[in-house]
């Protein structure tokens, strides 16, 4: 087995520190967090910066990511088949829903938002493509996690962390509400991520019928639900919506 490349990984770590939690962080803070030496820490931030991959501050002196890290998403974007084959299909999902749609893929322990299409509406939102969603709370993970043994894995990995009152923490449950997303071939949450908001989502099959993403929409839980329950016109039209990006995958019909 090939050994990895030390200064790889610190250097990995510490873009992964400055991508989550508080953005701005100074030598000392950022040294401290990855358990390096501060001389250390700093070669690798000079390194970092030289790259354009961080960026410091000119007044504090705290470090951010850098530029360069977006023209290389936005080249990983590009070039996913995934992402190709449903933009049409969220577009359509949106717009005939009304709400905001999303695609996702397992990363981790969570689901990588790969695109996000704006509520068709005049309300301020914010893009979240490339957000790290948790796997267990959301539609999007629950639909992945259904299909896929590997992705149940990393859902069920340590606690389950309670976001809100109603986000399901017991494993058991937890296994119980997969059980019932993939014999229903749709998933949901309700106030399980973010207090009043609903999503729906359905699991993107490729040729050999595995999940490899998931679509879904999200929005106020008025307007998602109908007597406490998903309406039946959003879940067929995220179904639908699925469908069709998995037949773009060569999945056929199902």
């Amino acid at each position: 087995m090939a050994r990895s490349i030390q200064s790889l990984e610190r250097a990995a770590a510490v873009l992964r520190l400055l991508a989550g939690g508080e953005r701005r962080l100074g030598l000392t803070d950022i040294a401290s967090a990855v358990g390096l030496a501060k001389g250390t820490t700093h070669g690798l931030l000079r390194t970092l910066a030289k790259e354009g991959l961080v960026e410091q501050d000119p007044t504090s002196g705290r470090y951010r990511l850098g530029a360069e890290l977006l023209r290389l998403g936005s080249g990983y974007l590009d070039t996913h088949e995934l992402r190709a084959r449903a933009l049409v299909w969220t577009d359509d999902l949106a717009r005939a829903t009304r709400e905001s749609a999303y695609l996702g893929v397992p990363h981790g322990q969570g689901v990588l938002l790969l695109h996000h299409v704006f509520r068709p509406d005049d309300s301020r939102q914010v893009p979240e493509v490339g957000a790290l969603h948790p796997l267990h709370s959301t539609a999007l993970g629950k639909a992945l996690a259904a299909w896929d043994p590997a992705v149940r894995a990393e859902a069920s990995k340590g606690a389950l962390e309670a976001f809100t009152e109603l986000t399901v923490v017991d494993p058991a449950r937890f296994g119980a509400e997969l059980e019932r997303v993939r014999a229903r071939g749709w998933a949901s949450d309700v106030g399980e991520t973010w207090d009043g908001v609903a999503s729906i989502a359905a699991p993107v099959l490729d040729r050999g019928r595995a999940a490899v993403g998931a679509v879904g929409i999200s929005g106020a839980v008025e307007r998602v639900l109908a007597e406490g329950e998903p309406r039946p016109w959003l879940v067929a039209a995220v179904r639908d919506c699925a469908r069709s990006v998995s037949r773009e995958l060569g999945a056929g019909r199902f």
